[in-house]
């Protein structure tokens, strides 16, 4: 069989992509490209917001129009929560955030009816997510590079925050035991940098009572795995204290980047949000990255337009951005997202009136990113390297950064870099010296 797979979303749905790809080219199926016409496309799919809802339908209708006679396969977290809307799209096979080997297994038995002339008719497989309690482990690896690995550690969301569905589309927490993590980054030969990930990754070991902590689980693979650069995913700001950044400030390959989640810098806004800090303890989060990580680099999401923001609210999330002295700034204009709280709140903001916030976020994100960037002028970073860029190398700094680089085949290397400037959305280096870390 020869098969595409499709990923919209976050970094926990390409790591189950890949692994559903591992798992098919392991039984001997074949990768095909968007000009081969294949015999099953499987979709993994994202509903954070009303615009990934749309793409999912637009991805959906295109390869059902192009390749009739496929068997088109969907999966994610729109399928979990929007089921009926998926079947109406004429669909062979439907499935939700989970049981990713068995919705794999129903492709595969479609594709062998549709060859033998049988009508298997529309296979649909879901469950209660709310229900879930075991993590299902799958294989750790990445799509299409042998540079970066993603493995996920955790799974699911209790934080409830009232303009968000996911914990309705994943379930409850659930995390992977720290010794399988353990293994699991082992095993992973040829690559790099791990890259650790979950729905909320900073809440991992909730639910194993055995007074495992996240900083116990980083620390752990750090130490496991010394030759290859371990990085997080996105963190919530309360998992940041003072035995946190210790810890992780020994472990010379742990890379300092912090995308620490803030959705708004006003007081008024995050209590409507339900989120579960203030921006006092968010900033203090940031204090002691900056203070035992230098040169860090913390990112973050932004959410404008929230019901019932005013200006002086808006005012006070870009005052208050700017105070942490953040890297980067990921800008989301509110979504209104059905069964969710904030979607009966009052105080509904038009949305030319969050397209005209969502500009302004944007361009004092950009100022705050140069500002960052043309910090680390004359620094030298270690600098892993991935593609080339119009003639340029590019790759990553510890903390994040893209560095563009001119030299020999440095992909999948480790180099020091001098950051001589900034180029296009990034920086403008020079090889120097052998990498810090030999790999």
């Amino acid at each position: 069989m020869k098969f595409q797979c499709y990923t919209l979303g976050c970094k926990v749905n390409q790591y189950e992509t890949q692994a559903m790809e591992q798992q098919l080219l392991a039984l001997g199926h074949v990768s095909g490209t968007d000009a081969d016409d294949c015999d099953a496309y499987l979709i993994n799919t994202c509903t954070v917001t009303a615009v990934a809802d749309r793409k999912n339908r637009t991805l959906i209708r295109r390869l059902r129009r192009e390749h009739p006679q496929a068997v088109i396969g969907v999966c994610g977290c729109y399928a979990q929560v929007s089921a009926g809307e998926v079947e109406a799209l004429g669909v062979d096979v439907v499935s939700g955030s989970g049981g990713r080997e068995a919705f794999v297994q129903l492709v595969l038995d479609a594709v062998r009816q549709k060859k033998a002339g049988q009508d298997a008719g529309q296979q649909v497989l879901l469950d209660d997510a709310m229900r879930r309690r075991a993590f299902e482990s799958l294989p750790a690896g990445s799509l299409g590079t042998r540079t970066r690995a993603m493995l996920k550690v955790q799974d699911g969301c209790c934080n409830f925050c009232t303009y968000c569905i996911i914990p309705y589309a994943r379930g409850p927490v659930r995390s992977l035991p720290l010794a399988q993590a353990v293994e699991q980054a082992r095993a992973l030969e040829g690559y790099r940098e791990i890259v650790l990930t979950g729905i909320e990754v900073a809440s991992w070991g909730r639910d194993l009572q055995d007074g495992s902590t996240f900083a116990d689980l980083v620390e752990s693979v750090c130490r496991a795995v010394p030759q290859l650069r371990v990085r997080l995913g996105s963190l919530e700001p309360r998992v940041v204290d003072e035995d946190f950044c210790r810890r992780l400030a020994a472990c010379p390959n742990f890379c300092p980047q912090f995308h620490l989640s803030l959705q708004s810098g006003s007081d008024g806004v995050l209590r409507r949000m339900h989120r579960h800090y203030d921006t006092a303890r968010y900033l203090e989060s940031v204090r002691l990255l900056q203070q035992w990580f230098p040169g860090c680099a913390v990112t973050t999401d932004l959410i404008v337009g929230f019901p019932g923001e005013t200006e002086e609210e808006f005012a006070e999330s870009l005052a208050f951005a700017r105070t942490c002295g953040l890297a980067m700034i990921h800008v989301f204009p509110y979504s209104r997202r059905a069964g969710t709280p904030a979607a009966s709140m009052p105080g509904q903001l038009s949305r030319a009136e969050k397209a005209d916030r969502s500009a302004r976020a944007v361009a004092a994100a950009a100022e705050l990113h140069r500002e960052f960037l043309t910090a680390m002028c004359g620094t030298e970073q270690d600098v892993l390297f991935e593609q080339i860029e119009d003639g340029w190398f590019t790759g990553h700094a510890p903390n994040g950064m893209k560095v563009y680089a001119r030299g020999e085949d440095l992909h999948n290397t480790v180099r020091r870099v001098r950051i001589e400037g900034l180029q296009e959305e990034g920086l403008r280096g020079e090889i120097c010296k052998a990498a810090k870390y030999v790999l």
